[in-house]
């Protein structure tokens, strides 16, 4: 069994989509119409011959004109139109000279209202069926009970073609909004996908932003201010200026980790390998930090441990930009039984969180990053008071032993 031809799928239109049976249906009606007329006792063989002359054309219309007009999407109705006036000044003369003709009305009532609009078709469909009575009584003067059975036949017909007219259009409009919808449907999930990979896009521009701010521009900051302490300490402290050039030496080996950790998207790292306190003690010794962990100790989830320790680096960072050179600095780690609680706190010069600008793009990342796993992070400082930055992080409760 073949399948169906691409243009019967793809056609807004029910008809569209199963033509071929449309092509049966027509094929049937007019053969039964041929065997009517030719079988018929009455009226003779030359009048019946004539009436069947006049349908074989009907075939190669339907072929070569009607069917591709049928199949428009919509149908082009100025063309159809002109093929039903073609189709009925066939019909229409040989549903006169022979009666048994009129069972073609079943093959073209269907056509009018596949491809007019109402009101067209519903003219079409009247000529179509009560033309022919009315020019057979005319031309055969028959009896009043012929005219009467064929006059009830006729409106029966034309108000059976209006009922089933009426359910043709209505599967049209059902199939075209079907379609229309399916359309906007298909639209909208484009336009949903788009979004979602842009939104994609940005969320990853912003996380690698994030990354290179948390690692490598603090690196390099880090590495200016050394370079510029050790400058300053070649002629007269000589020991405190290898120290520096010690922590430079590890600071730059840091940043080269934390490159080869965010090309091959692993822990940061300070965090391979190694536990968060044991990270952030490598992070407040190169601070000259002091650091203070409280609670039980436990592996968490690596994404809270990440954001713990970008979190300290940012506080640090602004610490040593900030805070001035003597100002003491201390880390404060809180395991709770559902919440990890992490504090970067200094007595340097503080500052305004209310003034424009006064967080930077660094410490809105932090933000950024705490509440992407459900936490909270707050700032608190005044000139000359100092600086606190608090995070809480949401992490799971211990499991109690058995």
């Amino acid at each position: 069994m073949t399948g169906p031809e691409p243009d019967d799928v793809v056609g807004a239109y029910s008809w569209a989509r199963s033509f071929r049976i449309w092509d049966t249906y027509f094929a049937l009606i007019w053969l039964a119409t041929l065997v009517f007329v030719l079988g018929t006792d009455n009226p003779g063989w030359p009048v019946r011959l004539t009436a069947a002359a006049l349908l074989v054309p009907l075939i190669p219309l339907f072929v070569w004109v009607g069917r591709p007009i049928l199949r428009g999407d919509p149908p082009e109705e100025r063309q159809a139109l002109g093929y039903l006036v073609a189709a009925m000044a066939l019909f229409l003369p040989s549903a006169i000279l022979v009666g048994e003709t009129r069972l073609m009305t079943f093959a073209l009532v269907p056509q009018c209202f596949m491809s007019l609009r109402i009101r067209r078709a519903l003219l079409a469909v009247a000529v179509i069926n009560l033309a022919p009575v009315v020019g057979w009584a005319v031309l055969w003067w028959p009896s009043d009970q012929d005219v009467f059975f064929n006059g009830l036949f006729a409106v029966v017909t034309l108000v059976f073609s209006v009922a089933v007219g009426t359910w043709v259009i209505r599967i049209i409009e059902q199939s075209q909004e079907r379609a229309e919808l399916i359309a906007e449907l298909d639209a909208s999930r484009h336009e949903v996908s788009r979004l979602s990979a842009a939104h994609g896009a940005l969320a990853e521009r912003e996380r690698m932003a994030r990354e290179i701010h948390d690692t490598f521009a603090q690196g390099f900051t880090s590495l200016l201010m050394l370079i510029q302490a050790v400058e300053a300490e070649l002629d007269h402290d000589v020991p405190e200026a290898r120290r520096h050039l010690a922590l430079m030496d590890e600071t730059a080996r840091l940043n080269l980790a934390e490159a080869r950790a965010l090309v091959a998207g692993g822990a940061p790292a300070d965090l391979d390998g190694a536990s968060l306190p044991d990270a952030l003690r490598r992070l407040a010794a190169r601070h000259e930090a002091a650091l203070e962990v409280t609670g039980p100790v436990r592996p968490l989830p690596a994404g809270a441990e990440v954001v713990a320790l970008r979190a300290c680096q940012e506080a640090l960072a602004n610490t040593r930009k900030h805070a001035g050179g003597s100002a003491a600095v201390g880390i404060t780690v809180r395991y709770g039984d559902d919440t990890l609680t992490v504090s970067v706190r200094d007595d340097g010069r503080g500052f305004d969180p209310a003034a424009a600008g006064a967080g930077g793009y660094g410490l809105a990342g932090m933000r950024a990053r705490v509440t992407e796993v459900g936490g909270t992070a707050r700032v608190r400082s005044a000139p000359g008071d100092g600086t606190t930055v608090t995070v809480h992080l949401p992490v799971p409760c211990p499991r109690s032993s058995s």
